[in-house]
């Protein structure tokens, strides 16, 4: 059932059969249930050429998908697209073809110096200034991850002596309105990194009904007054130790 308001995004609609359906593109079922989705291509194009991971499927359209699977465990890594739309509606597609345990990772800018480059970021939920979200869950200002997945990946972590803190992040579609009074104020709200695709992973997660975590590492530093890279997307060895990490997780989901 619809509800009706001023403005259209806020018309959620509860009922769970669309026009379109993902299960009307998922033209096969994976064998496992298990999917790593990263945003470090260099780390995809090591695993490949080490021989640590294959090509399973394609699927094609004007940009196509390409999920790999490691050798040597039953789990499916695939580069994620930027963006709520992209990244999350490609989980909802993947989720109709059996995939229901997920582990994200991928970097952000951070809203507090003293978050340093390659400091993990267990989310914990995000602020929903976005507009993929809102059609998969009620209008909110906050969504949050499952707690009982969240305790798995923090006991794990606490468990393996691994740094992290924990907390929100702001998923924004815009990146050129990162205004300085919208991240003072995402800031005072808990938030400890932007990026572009939490709240709607989680949404499809929720809507869905699958185990879904996230790990983000602490990018480039957008809290002072002048922009700064912090050479963040140079860190090949957090990045590939990252996705190392979430093999582990996704096991225990």
């Amino acid at each position: 059932m619809i509800v009706e308001s001023k403005y259209p995004i806020f018309e959620f609609d509860d009922n769970k059969d669309a026009k379109i359906n993902p299960t009307s593109f998922a033209d096969k079922l994976f064998d496992t249930d298990k999917l790593i989705i990263t945003f470090f291509p260099e780390v995809m194009d090591k695993l490949v050429n080490e021989g640590k991971i294959t090509l399973e499927e394609t699927i094609g359209g004007e940009n196509p998908v390409f999920l790999y699977r490691f050798l040597d465990a039953d789990i499916l890594i695939t580069l994620g697209q930027v963006g709520c739309p992209a990244c999350a509606g490609n989980l909802d597609l993947f989720h109709a073809m059996g995939i229901t345990r997920v582990m994200f990772c991928g970097g952000g800018g951070v809203l507090d110096k003293n978050i340093e480059v390659g400091q993990i970021l267990v989310v914990e939920g995000a602020i929903r200034d976005e507009g993929f979200s809102y059609h998969y869950i009620a209008p909110s200002r906050y969504i949050y991850t499952n707690p009982g997945t969240t305790a798995k990946i923090t006991q794990y972590l606490e468990k393996n002596s691994i740094s992290y803190i924990r907390g929100l992040t702001w998923t924004t579609d815009a990146i050129f309105r990162e205004t300085p009074d919208k991240i003072s104020r995402r800031k005072e709200e808990g938030a400890k990194i932007v990026e572009m695709e939490q709240a709607g992973c989680i949404a499809v997660s929720q809507f869905r009904g699958f185990e879904y975590g996230a790990l983000i590492y602490g990018g480039d530093d957008v809290s002072q007054d002048e922009w700064s890279n912090r050479g963040w997307r140079s860190r090949e060895g957090i990045r590939y130790d990252l996705v190392a990490l979430c093999k582990k997780l996704v096991e225990i989901l």
